[in-house]
């Protein structure tokens, strides 16, 4: 399993996974892009809790990913059975 290293945001972090480098940088080019929007949002607060603020935000765009994937599930399952 590959390992990396890399900063997020001034923190630097070691890890491995089996994820690619190309999916990797993408993830952490996504938490520093969503760090400096809220960050440029004009509020002073600390790296912890923007951090957090970024965890709840992907954690909510994933939840809601899910759901429309289940919904498109659903509606092709439907379709299946009118097909028969």
């Amino acid at each position: 399993m590959p390992k990396y290293s890399l900063s997020i945001v001034g923190l630097d972090l070691s890890f491995t996974t089996d994820a690619e480098p190309q999916r990797v940088e993408a993830a952490r080019k996504l938490v520093e892009q969503r760090y400096n929007l809220l960050q440029a949002g004009g509020k002073t607060l600390g790296k912890e809790k923007l951090l957090a603020f970024v965890a709840l935000g992907l954690a909510d765009d994933m939840l809601l990913s899910n759901q429309r994937l289940d919904a498109l599930h659903d509606r092709v399952g439907e379709l299946l059975h009118k097909i028969d």
